[in-house]
């Protein structure tokens, strides 16, 4: 099996880089689809938004294409630097702590689980007439799932007390806009949050990178 790469202490961002690669080839990705949907006309703006929206309509005709291309596009490009640090909050120390695998499969999880539960929602509102038809259309693209289930798992990264502290805040802030009458966007959140706090088993054995290193004593 290949061996992590070394960090490399006169380049700490280099080395940052290197040890979460996945974090940053998205983010990468995610900044050209904006560049993209910026420099695009906009009748094809709102092609390129509804052909890599997760609803209903394009899950139905086209769901892996779908579940897939939605995590790599965000509705307003104005929003990237926000992004951008988000994901080095939550998504790089994650990535880094359990590595680039368990922390892709947590995301995608979330991602995947958080988009059919809560557009299954919207297809039920549309069936009881609870909400419109036209909301089979509904643009529901972006990353945030994926950030929720990170918000999460890092849970179990924090010592002692703190660990407390950080769940409470991490549950009012998406719980609460549920409980008030949230839309299916909030809904997905409270799912991948859920998602994150559930993998706690994918954490018992954390990557090399989110262990203390050794300290050798010289006798």
């Amino acid at each position: 099996m290949m061996e992590p790469p070394e960090p490399e202490p006169s380049r700490p961002v280099r080395s940052w880089i290197r040890s979460t690669p996945g974090t940053h080839i998205w983010l990468l990705i995610i900044a050209i689809t904006s560049i993209v949907v910026v420099i695009a006309p906009d009748h094809l703006e709102s092609v390129l938004l509804h052909r890599n929206s997760s609803n209903i309509h394009e899950l139905a005709k086209h769901p892996l294409r779908t579940l897939l291309s939605s995590a790599f596009w965000i509705e307003n490009p104005a929003s990237l630097a926000l992004y951008a640090v988000l994901f080095e909050l939550f998504h790089a120390p994650v990535e880094r702590w359990l590595g680039t695998l368990r922390w892709l499969l947590i995301v995608a999880t979330a991602h995947i689980t958080a988009t059919l539960i809560s557009q299954k929602m919207v297809l039920m509102a549309i069936q009881d007439h609870r909400a419109p038809r036209s909301m089979v259309h509904v643009v529901d693209i972006g990353v945030s799932y994926g950030l929720a289930a990170a918000v999460g798992v890092l849970t179990y990264r924090l010592p002692g007390p703190w660990r407390w502290f950080y769940l409470a805040g991490a549950v009012a802030f998406f719980g609460l806009p549920l409980v008030t009458g949230g839309t299916f966007t909030d809904l997905g959140h409270a799912i991948s949050l859920a998602v994150g706090l559930l993998a706690w088993p994918l954490t018992r054995h954390p990557h090399p990178h989110g262990r203390p290193a050794r300290v050798s004593r010289e006798t």
